[in-house]
């Protein structure tokens, strides 16, 4: 099993689901092109984090893999998907769904053009951020809506790899020009895509149209209602109850 993060996040951001995936699967979980600990972002955007996969896939082995991605992530799977690399895809929030015509992608492009400024300066506070209820409660509003169960020194963790993102400013002009294109004729393995109807970052359906209702309309569609934006943050259990047993679909 393969797990990608979304933008500007780690790998660590599948570390409560790992223990369960990890009792059914050989899990990798790389971090990709232009993040904080992945290699550098090279070349066309979708190519270069799709590659960066690609060659972790590479190195341990995996000629295929069941494959998990959140946000970023998500669309990086179905990438690989039509690469003929996934067995099966669940896509956790997938981004580039907006349908034609639609330009609230821009709020997005904006959300974390802002959040990344904001994060800057408060990074150097970052310890003392995640030592209050309050301090964790804000770091995290935007992402889950259950956060008392995750780890102070994750949320740091978080904060610090958004911050250290090398490939941001490309990935914003990446998003900006809505360089989002999916060849859904070739992702033939089977695809759940999961939801949280209380998803602040890609708000719930909206930003899900054109997945629905072009790319992906016959995939396994679940709906997690009172969830954010990183199921596998926000409810590990479920999410990873969710993937693990799609894989024995």
């Amino acid at each position: 099993m393969v797990c990608i993060h979304g933008f500007t996040d780690t790998w660590r951001t599948w570390e409560l689901v790992l223990p369960a995936l990890e009792r059914q699967h050989d899990v990798l979980a790389p971090t990709m092109a232009g993040h904080a600990g992945g290699p550098e972002l090279e070349g066309d955007v979708d190519d270069a984090l799709a590659d960066s996969v690609e060659r972790a896939m590479d190195a341990a082995g995996f000629e295929t893999a069941h494959v998990v991605g959140n946000s970023l992530g998500g669309y990086v799977a179905l990438k690989l998907a039509e690469r003929g690399r996934a067995r099966t895809v669940v896509a956790l929030a997938p981004a580039g769904g907006w349908a034609v015509g639609d330009d609230s992608f821009l709020d997005t492009v904006e959300y974390f053009t802002t959040m990344h400024g904001l994060l800057t300066d408060a990074v150097a506070h970052v310890e003392l951020i995640v030592t209050s209820a309050e301090g964790r409660r804000r770091a995290t509003q935007d992402v889950v809506e259950n956060y008392e169960h995750i780890p102070s020194e994750l949320i740091a963790h978080m904060m610090e790899g958004a911050v250290s993102c090398p490939g941001f400013d490309e990935l914003i002009a990446h998003g900006r020009d809505r360089a989002w294109n999916l060849d859904a004729e070739r992702v033939t393995c089977p695809v759940r895509v999961v939801w949280g109807a209380a998803d602040r970052i890609l708000p719930w359906p909206e930003t899900a149209a054109r997945y629905r209702e072009e790319w992906l309309p016959n995939a396994d569609w679940v709906e997690l209602d009172g969830i954010g934006h990183a199921p596998q943050l926000d409810v590990p259990t479920e999410a990873a109850q969710l993937i693990v047993e799609f894989t024995k679909a």
